[in-house]
């Protein structure tokens, strides 16, 4: 299972989840079939991870969208693949 990153190339803003099929799951998010993402398109994919447990990949999905120490580490790690107001 995988963990992703999208960004809003409207607003910048940021969505996390998870999925067998990130790609599959990118188009569903651009064509707003997800209620929490659909007012922010277009998206694109800035980041991965990829998990062999489910479990693993939705604790870490938990602990990013939780924890801001964490979010801004791996925003920090990702920062030359991501939109920025400046841009």
């Amino acid at each position: 299972m995988y963990l992703y990153v999208i960004q809003s190339k409207k607003n910048f803003s940021f969505y996390i989840g998870t999925t067998y099929d990130v790609q599959k799951r990118l188009r569903e998010h651009n064509q707003g079939l997800s209620p929490a993402t659909k007012y922010k398109r277009p998206w694109m994919l800035v980041y991965t991870e990829w998990y062999r447990s489910k479990a693993d990949a939705l604790e870490r999905e938990r602990r990013l969208k939780k924890h801001k120490t964490g979010w801004v580490k791996l925003k920090e790690r990702i920062k030359n693949s991501i939109l920025s107001k400046q841009s």
